[in-house]
């Protein structure tokens, strides 16, 4: 008995490693002053951006994508001097499963337990400073910006790729991930809920996020 329980304990914590991800973490801290936005007002191209998203528990995982609806940002001197974006959290689609369970995990996703999209049925992020990067393979800025996720605001920063194209500018970002316990998003979460075991949700979600502008 005690080489079973020891067996499914070991089993157990292979799982989770597995579950662990090396993806960046997004740094966060209180919410910051918006950047000043300066030179050219670019509009936000909505069909070719987007946000990647994939979570994970014990044995598993998900991905998909959710619209950017709306945006601008500012571009002055080849550089970002500001900007921000609305993600449509009514948008959320799942891109792994089959057809007939897509539509049971979306709807979880939706409902109060996570994102509560009836209540808040958009997301925000605005630019608050844009610094270079050099020597950092796949990314050329480090982008900070206020994250407003359901009744929550904090600032996070990521790394970026952005190609600036005459009067056209393409960030796009290697995945990170955020914490979303730091948004209210509590289910599943082993830092809100005791003896969840093998139940628990990563309270990590990693993301891509691509956006175009012009």
């Amino acid at each position: 008995m005690k080489f079973l329980n020891l067996l499914l304990f070991s089993s157990l914590f292979l799982l989770s490693i597995g579950c662990k991800s090396d993806v960046e973490k997004a740094k966060t801290g209180a919410a910051a002053k918006e950047a000043a936005v300066t030179g050219q007002t670019l509009t936000v191209n909505t069909a070719q951006s987007s946000v990647a998203w994939t979570g994970s528990k014990i044995g598993g995982s998900h991905n998909g994508t959710i619209n950017i609806s709306n945006g601008s940002l500012a571009v002055k001197g080849g550089e970002i001097t500001g900007g921000n974006f609305t993600i449509d959290m009514n948008s959320i689609v799942n891109a792994d499963l089959p057809a007939d369970k897509k539509a049971d995990l979306v709807g979880h996703l939706k409902n109060e337990d996570f994102f509560d999209v009836a209540k808040y049925p958009t997301a925000k992020f605005a630019i608050t400073n844009v610094t270079k990067l050099t020597n950092e393979p796949g990314a050329t800025h480090l982008i900070y910006g206020n994250l407003t996720l359901k009744d929550v605001t904090k600032e996070i920063g990521f790394k970026a790729k952005v190609d600036i194209n005459g009067n056209s500018v393409m960030v796009t970002t290697p995945q990170f991930a955020i914490d979303r316990a730091d948004f209210n998003v509590k289910y599943g979460s082993a830092k809100f809920f005791d003896n969840l075991k093998d139940k628990a949700i990563n309270d990590n979600i990693d993301l891509v996020v691509k956006v175009a502008a012009s």
